[in-house]
């Protein structure tokens, strides 16, 4: 399935409900504004993927406010990277 399919449906979701199907998860995206996107859990098996998550835990620790995954970097990078994963 093409990211941009993903990440259309993943935003057309946020509208409807919150709600994640079966066999993906949510992560917000960004430093200081965050997107919601909704991607496939084979995504936590690639290691681009698992230093972006690094990333999350050495700024936000294990405990972060919004009670997400919250990985902080730019849509841009996010998006590229998981068009490449796709």
């Amino acid at each position: 399935m093409a990211i941009h399919k993903i990440l259309r449906r993943s935003l057309s979701a946020e509208k409807r409900s919150n709600e994640v199907p079966k066999g993906h998860f949510a992560v917000y995206i960004g430093e200081s504004e965050t997107k919601r996107f909704v991607i496939p859990l084979s995504y936590l098996n690639n290691p681009s993927f698992q230093e972006l998550l690094f990333q999350a835990e050495q700024k936000f620790g294990f405990h972060h406010p919004m009670g997400g995954l919250t990985i902080p970097c730019s849509e841009d990078l996010f998006v590229d990277l998981t068009s490449r994963l796709s």
